[in-house]
């Protein structure tokens, strides 16, 4: 039997747009994620108004954007719980103001609130690897090669004495081009992360 991969091999190749990865990674710490949701989600108002597993896929989405753009160092898996806890709850109060501007939706969101998470189902891994793909097919082929070159540890100097350029202007391409995949998938930039 084949040992585990290190958490920080993990990363890397997550980083790297790996799908099987992605979907470890949801499977080993989704159920913490998911958990951190559950119980921040008392208040019946909030919980009427947002769905659990919606906050979980966008802060997913925008986790696995910033992770190829080569936003995170994460060494250790508590930082990455301890990253995705505080994504959580960035979304939930972004997510909470909104909705004070917004008229009440009629829609009974709490139905899925109902059952008990379990482990990633299949359809769900699937879904996770079908995010990966798209956020990656969002990107240019330079784009991907520099977030590549990132995931690689290389500097920005070093990409942009590969590619050309300024280290300043192809770290702002890389901005440029996680904010237009924020932007095709409707997610918000409000997490810092």
């Amino acid at each position: 039997m084949e040992p585990a991969p290190s958490f920080p091999e993990l990363i890397r190749r997550v980083r790297a747009g790996d799908e099987e990865a992605a979907a470890e990674l949801v499977r080993d710490y989704g159920p913490q994620v998911r958990r951190a949701i559950r119980l921040r989600l008392t208040d019946p108002r909030l919980r009427k108004n947002f769905d659990s597993i919606d906050i979980f896929q966008s802060v997913l989405a925008i986790f696995f954007v910033k992770a190829i753009g080569g936003a995170f160092n994460l060494d250790e898996p508590t930082q990455l719980v301890r990253l995705l806890v505080t994504m959580v709850r960035h979304k939930l109060v972004s997510r909470s103001r909104e909705r004070c501007h917004q008229k009440e939706m009629n829609a009974d969101l709490d139905f899925f609130e109902r059952f008990p998470a379990r482990d990633a189902s299949p359809s769900h891994i699937v879904s996770q690897e079908e995010l990966a793909r798209a956020l990656r097919d969002q990107l240019t082929e330079e784009e991907r090669r520099i977030a590549e070159e990132r995931v690689a540890g290389r500097t920005w100097d070093e990409i942009a004495t590969e590619i050309g350029g300024t280290a300043e202007g192809v770290r702002k391409k890389m901005d440029r081009a996680v904010a237009r995949v924020r932007d095709h998938f409707g997610l918000d930039g409000g997490e810092r992360a």
